[in-house]
């Protein structure tokens, strides 16, 4: 998704009352409102094309999946996104109906628009949740999926993904063909 910055500042509970009334999404991080504009119908369609192929299998496991409508807590009075696709195999999330608190995988799609922040900015924030396993980036350009995985320590772990290889989403235990994410996507070359 596309954002758009507002200068509107406003404390998170503030944020949390004010953003439930609201018809846009908006994400918050440090006191600063940030609007979510739409996406593309790429953007839309690979996001749609992984959350399809992990449905069952995520459902199976006793794990819940959402899309880019629900937020994700990343640090409490500081910051809450909006990724593209969120699972938490966490049963303290099921009674939560706003937003997850303990995810295990994140994902986000690239778009030209919102690539420095999903590459520098969130994976900064995202990093920084205990419970998070994977951190998993899509292109919208080209046939490339590059994940970030929780290692021993502080160390996070760098894989890249490209045509005709499955890609190992471990925190899940599930592995997806990148074709299937790709169906159906017009890409420029």
């Amino acid at each position: 998704m596309v954002a758009a910055f507002e200068s509107q500042k406003m404390t998170a509970e503030e944020y949390l009352v004010w953003e439930s009334q609201q018809e846009l999404r908006y994400e918050y991080c440090d006191a600063q409102v940030i609007a979510m504009a739409g996406g593309t119908k790429n953007h839309d369609k690979l996001a749609f094309n992984l959350r399809r192929a992990l449905s069952d299998r995520v459902e199976a496991q006793g794990c819940d999946m959402t899309g880019s409508d629900v937020k994700v807590l990343v640090r409490k009075g500081v910051s809450y996104r909006y990724p593209d696709l969120a699972v938490s195999c966490d049963e303290r999330d099921q009674s939560n109906e706003t937003f997850y608190e303990f995810p295990t995988l994140i994902v986000e799609v690239l778009s030209p628009g919102t690539e420095a922040i999903d590459r520098i900015d969130k994976f900064k924030e995202y990093i920084q949740i205990p419970t998070l396993q994977e951190y998993v980036l899509i292109s919208a350009e080209e046939i490339k999926v590059e994940c970030y995985r929780r290692g021993e320590g502080r160390l996070w772990l760098y894989s890249q993904y490209y045509v005709r290889e499955p890609i190992m989403l471990e925190s899940i235990g599930i592995e997806v063909p990148i074709e299937l994410i790709y169906r159906g996507i017009q890409l420029e070359s």
